[in-house]
Protein backbone atom coordinates (compact mmCIF):
# COMPACT_ATOMS: atom_id res chain seq x y z
CA UNK A 1 0.00 0.00 0.00
CA UNK A 2 1.67 3.68 -0.47
CA UNK A 3 0.71 6.30 1.61
CA UNK A 4 2.11 9.70 2.38
CA UNK A 5 2.76 11.00 5.66
CA UNK A 6 5.25 13.88 6.97
CA UNK A 7 8.22 13.40 9.14
CA UNK A 8 10.38 16.01 10.87
CA UNK A 9 13.39 16.68 9.07
CA UNK A 10 16.01 15.13 11.63
CA UNK A 11 13.56 11.36 11.24
CA UNK A 12 13.94 11.90 7.22
CA UNK A 13 17.72 12.42 6.84
CA UNK A 14 17.92 9.74 10.18
CA UNK A 15 15.99 7.25 7.79
CA UNK A 16 17.77 8.20 4.98
CA UNK A 17 21.89 7.72 6.36
CA UNK A 18 20.08 4.06 7.79
CA UNK A 19 18.61 2.76 4.95
CA UNK A 20 21.42 3.65 2.64
CA UNK A 21 24.33 1.86 5.52
CA UNK A 22 22.32 -1.10 5.73
CA UNK A 23 21.29 -0.73 1.87
CA UNK A 24 18.09 -1.01 2.70
CA UNK A 25 15.05 1.05 0.89
CA UNK A 26 13.65 4.04 2.62
CA UNK A 27 10.14 2.35 2.73
CA UNK A 28 11.63 -0.65 4.35
CA UNK A 29 12.87 1.27 6.86
CA UNK A 30 10.05 2.99 7.58
CA UNK A 31 7.54 0.08 7.35
CA UNK A 32 10.32 -2.13 9.80
CA UNK A 33 9.99 1.36 12.38
CA UNK A 34 6.39 1.31 12.01
CA UNK A 35 6.03 -2.37 12.35
CA UNK A 36 8.03 -2.47 16.03
CA UNK A 37 6.22 0.63 16.98
CA UNK A 38 2.74 -0.90 16.74
CA UNK A 39 3.91 -4.62 18.08
CA UNK A 40 5.35 -2.89 21.42
CA UNK A 41 1.69 -1.07 21.78
CA UNK A 42 -0.37 -3.86 20.26
CA UNK A 43 -1.37 -5.85 23.98
CA UNK A 44 -2.26 -9.16 22.49
CA UNK A 45 1.41 -9.51 20.55
CA UNK A 46 3.09 -8.54 23.91
CA UNK A 47 0.71 -11.08 25.69
CA UNK A 48 2.12 -13.33 23.57
CA UNK A 49 5.46 -12.47 23.44
CA UNK A 50 5.37 -13.00 27.67
CA UNK A 51 3.88 -16.68 27.28
CA UNK A 52 6.78 -17.03 24.91
CA UNK A 53 9.27 -15.92 27.00
CA UNK A 54 7.87 -17.80 29.71
CA UNK A 55 7.67 -21.43 28.24
CA UNK A 56 11.59 -20.68 27.03
CA UNK A 57 12.35 -20.39 30.57
CA UNK A 58 10.17 -22.86 32.08
CA UNK A 59 11.76 -25.40 29.43
CA UNK A 60 15.32 -24.39 30.21
CA UNK A 61 16.13 -22.94 26.84
CA UNK A 62 17.13 -19.56 27.66
CA UNK A 63 20.70 -19.51 28.13
CA UNK A 64 22.11 -16.45 30.89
Amino acid sequence: MNTAVSVPDDVFEAAERLARREGRSRSEVYSAWLREYVARRDPDDVIVALVRVVAEVGSGSIRS
